[in-house]
């Protein structure tokens, strides 16, 4: 039995609203009972029905007042003689959102103003046994920080209220521009009372892997103590067997101890795809001199060796932005990360591993977690490290000129070296960035910004928080990790400004933001590590009849009626032009709702797969990283919402989602066609010559090359002319290899502009030579898609036959066939976890698609030139 007890206080707690506004929903004075705990307001009034859904319609504006008005929490609780006897008691406070006065018996304790600090506070002369009360009175944040920021000056930013930039606090919750504005409030996260002699307080695994893989093992302790105590160290292996330990050594205070292990003697952990993931546990067992047990904390962390490299390339001017683990240089093919809820006690572990599992089930290997959320919870690290998902951390300071006054650095230090402390086993957590966007809010607002200058006092500037990532944060994660510091998402480094393709790391928002490029233009978009992109598309259509709410008048795309229920569920500026100018710029369409559902979510598989796939041809070998990495933005929703997300809230898959899937697996192929114009006469314009280029490539992101057959096949849309060839290729390890470059297949020359090249599909599948399976496969399509004139639907031959057990549908095709999206008939209630979507299908090459929970029903499909535009 351990001395130290620590002991949950979730029981009992009622709330109330102290002034401001809702009279008509909580009197003041009125205590009404928590029915979970950790909580906030809103979750609380939504579960006793006190206001609507917020994520419905409108309702949004309906639960304001809740931000601005003050809560009080308050429970009671008995305290045993033995834990009283305990000659320390502290009350531990995981979290409070965010400026809280606790007070405990009537005495005031505790005065908290960050929302992502823990509180340890000592309370044993104010303890009694019987009938102790403990109280929580939350001012506004949305108030609060407004009287903050007239104390001081607006500063500039992007998203949000301008205030938020004094309040540590979930940047999200004041709204951006794919979340609504819902300031929460309450203890959202435990509360524990802690009685101890002797306590363990903090664990410091640091593993230190050599060139020659030989690995030593640091366990750095402390302890609060009075008197000596022993303390026994064991390190145990993923099957919890002790495979190293020091046992009984006499310890106070700080303890340091070494083990080391030579190579072969551990396994290493590896992100997804190139290993296993195996978890060790350091176990601490104090005790004092005869044996009784004080305290016992178990940490579990991995053997990796994680590195950024930035080294100069062969033929290219810059430098790699890649991350190399265990000697291994990994191209990055990931997803950003949002909170996954606008109200986060509503997280559970479950909904967190399917969501990374959806992540690892999508062939990515890197999510980002961005720096206008929160620090996740633990069970997202833990998940991550199971799952061999690599984590880049962003702190938490999200498109603003944030300031740097005396007070908010201290508050922000603290922050920073209690989840730095919290973040620095996992072994998935290979990047901690200073924050998201900030030079770039610089950049454009023209602050003082010299890139070279390394020793100026910033906090004089009117750029202050450059003290926060270059001086603050840095010395931080030195102290107390070995994990690799970045100063922002984006940030170049070597003096260059954040929109520089050479250096560092990029958001690349030139399509959608920005210049609007056409997603054709990925290629000469290109950064070394693209950290940021993205194209909005709508959701699931019950996404969608969710928040209509049964508003039958409200589904369509535009808003006619007073409601305008549509635009708030798209929070983006101008996202009805943007939609607009790529859906017109590349598809003939609809505007019925279930079509404008179709052709946004086509139009953003066909932007995002195109991207993953001009980018991972870049990853070259060795010297030749060009782009290192892709992180999507974003992988999920906080609410139902029409955004840039690839899965919406309720878990439902996009399109997108697949298409990405399929341009991350080991093996990929791609192919690019380019008209090339040569004028023979070079003093005329009249006379010219215009050919088609085909250029084809293979990724391998294996270790090992790979022999394939490369098959392609092209069709004539309208007609029966075909052609096929196959070629026996090699593909590298590691690196996307070049695999053919000629004329496009059955084009002809063209001399006049007044020419339209013929309907060229060309087909291009990667065959294992073995066993002739599919490694990978692309369709090539001239674009952009709107200039076809498509096939009448019964000429193409499309079969869609739900094979014999129930859960798979084959397709077959006499035509190609464009960006196949498949659903139930009838009982759409009943969902399908379908395994594949956006579908492009040629003649010759049947597809089966896995559809779990369809259960023999029928299926039907949207594709382009389906007769719906």
């Amino acid at each position: 039995m351990i001395s130290l007890t620590n002991r949950s206080l979730h029981q009992g707690w009622t709330f109330t609203r102290i002034g401001g506004g809702g009279e008509d929903v909580v009197k003041e004075g009125e205590w009404l009972g928590v029915q979970e705990f950790p909580t906030t307001v809103h979750v609380e009034l939504l579960k006793q029905g006190k206001i609507p859904d917020p994520f419905i319609g409108l309702n949004e504006w309906e639960v304001q007042w809740i931000g601005e008005a003050s809560w009080s929490f308050k429970t009671r609780f008995d305290v045993t003689e033995e834990e009283l006897a305990k000659p320390n008691a502290d009350l531990v406070f995981e979290g409070l959102d965010t400026f809280a006065a606790v007070s405990l018996n009537g005495t005031e304790i505790l005065k908290a103003d960050n929302q992502f600090i823990t509180h340890r506070v000592p309370v044993k002369n104010l303890l009694k046994t019987a009938d102790n009360e403990l109280k929580i009175d939350f001012e506004s944040a949305f108030r609060k920080g407004r009287e903050i920021e007239k104390r001081y000056k607006k500063l500039g930013l992007w998203n949000g209220d301008s205030s938020r930039l004094y309040v540590r606090k979930a940047g999200y919750n004041y709204g951006w521009d794919w979340g609504p504005v819902l300031m929460t409030v309450g203890p959202w996260k435990p509360i524990s009372l802690e009685t101890y002699s002797a306590r363990i307080t903090d664990i410091d695994i640091r593993v230190n892997i050599a060139d020659n893989f030989d690995a030593k093992v640091d366990v750095n302790f402390t302890l609060s103590v009075n008197d000596p105590v022993v303390a026994s160290i064991s390190i145990k292996n993923p099957a919890g067997i002790r495979v190293i330990g020091r046992p009984d050594t006499p310890v106070q205070g700080q303890t340091l101890i070494n083990f080391g292990f030579s190579k072969g003697a551990y396994d290493l952990w590896w992100p997804v795809g190139y290993g296993d993931q195996p978890l060790y546990t350091a176990e601490i067992v104090v005790t004092d001199g005869q044996g009784k047990v004080l305290d016992k904390r178990e940490q579990k962390f991995g053997f990796r060796r994680a590195a950024v490299v930035q080294d100069k390339l062969i033929d290219q001017e810059g430098r790699t932005f890649l991350f190399e683990i265990n000697g291994i240089r990994i191209f990055c093919g990931g997803s950003n990360w949002i909170p996954a809820d606008s109200f986060l006690t509503t997280m559970t572990r479950d909904r967190y591993r399917k969501w990374l599992q959806l992540l690892v089930d999508g062939n990515q290997n890197m999510i980002r977690i961005w720096g206008g959320g929160i620090y996740e919870a633990d069970d997202f690290y833990e998940l991550a490290d199971e799952l061999g998902i690599l984590v880049w951390q962003d702190f938490m300071f999200g498109c603003g000129q944030y300031p740097a006054h005396d007070s908010l650095l201290e508050s922000i230090e603290v922050e920073a070296e209690q989840n730095v402390k919290r973040l620095r086993h996992h072994p998935s957590v290979v990047i901690f960035a200073g924050n998201n966007e900030d030079y770039q809010i610089a950049e454009s607002l023209n602050l003082e910004l010299d890139y070279n200058d390394e020793t100026s006092d910033f906090r004089k500037t009117n750029f202050p928080a450059r003290h926060i990532y270059e001086r603050l944060l840095p010395s931080v994660v030195e102290r107390y990790s070995n994990i690799h510091y970045h100063r922002s998402s984006p940030y170049s480094g070597f003096g260059k400004p954040t929109t520089d393709k050479q250096y560092g790391d990029l958001h690349q928002w030139n399509v959608w933001h920005g210049s609007q490029e056409p997603w054709h233009n990925w290629d000469i978009l290109a950064g070394r590590f693209v950290s940021e992109f993205g194209m909005e598309g709508y959701p699931d259509i019950r996404t969608v009849d969710y928040w209509l709410g049964g508003n039958k008048a409200e589904r369509f795309p535009q808003s006619r009626y007073v409601a305008r229920t549509m635009n708030n569920h798209n929070k983006a500026d101008g996202f009805e032009r943007r939609l607009e100018l790529y859906l017109v710029e590349n598809f003939k369409h609809a505007f019925d709702l279930e079509s404008y559902v179709y052709y946004t979510q086509i139009m953003q598989a066909e932007t995002l797969a195109s991207a993953y796939r001009l980018w991972r041809r870049n990853w070259k070998g060795k010297g030749r990283e060009y782009t290192a990495g892709a992180l999507v933005w974003q992988i999920n929703d906080c609410w139902p919402v029409t955004s840039w997300a690839i899965v919406d809230y309720f878990l439902r898959p996009k399109p997108a989602y697949f298409t990405i899937k399929r341009e991350l697996r080991p093996f990929t192929v791609g192919m690019t066609r380019k008209e090339k114009k040569t004028f023979p006469d070079e003093l005329s314009a009249a006379s010219f010559i215009i050919e088609t280029v085909l250029n084809v490539w293979g990724t391998n992101s294996t270790l090992q090359e790979k022999q394939a057959t490369l098959e392609v096949a092209a069709f004539d849309l309208h007609s029966e002319w075909t052609e096929k060839w196959t070629k026996d290729v090699v593909l590298a390890p590691n690196a996307a290899t070049e695999l053919y470059s000629g004329e496009l297949p059955g084009q002809p020359k063209r001399t006049k502009g007044s020419e339209v090249p013929k309907t060229i599909i060309v087909s291009a599948r990667l065959l294992d030579v073995n066993s002739g399976a599919v490694l990978g496969r692309y369709s090539n399509w001239p674009e952009p898609f709107k200039y076809i004139t498509f096939p009448d639907v019964n000429d193409l031959g499309l079969e869609i036959a739900v094979q014999p057990e129930g859960e798979s549908v084959s397709l077959s095709t006499k035509k190609p066939i464009k960006g196949i999206v498949l659903d139930v008939t009838d009982e759409p209630e009943k969902e399908v976890q379908w395994g594949d979507q956006a579908v492009d299908l040629v003649p010759g090459d049947p597809q089966v698609v896995s559809a779990v929970g369809l259960g023999g029903r029928g299926v039907k499909a949207r594709f382009l030139g389906d007769g719906t535009a």
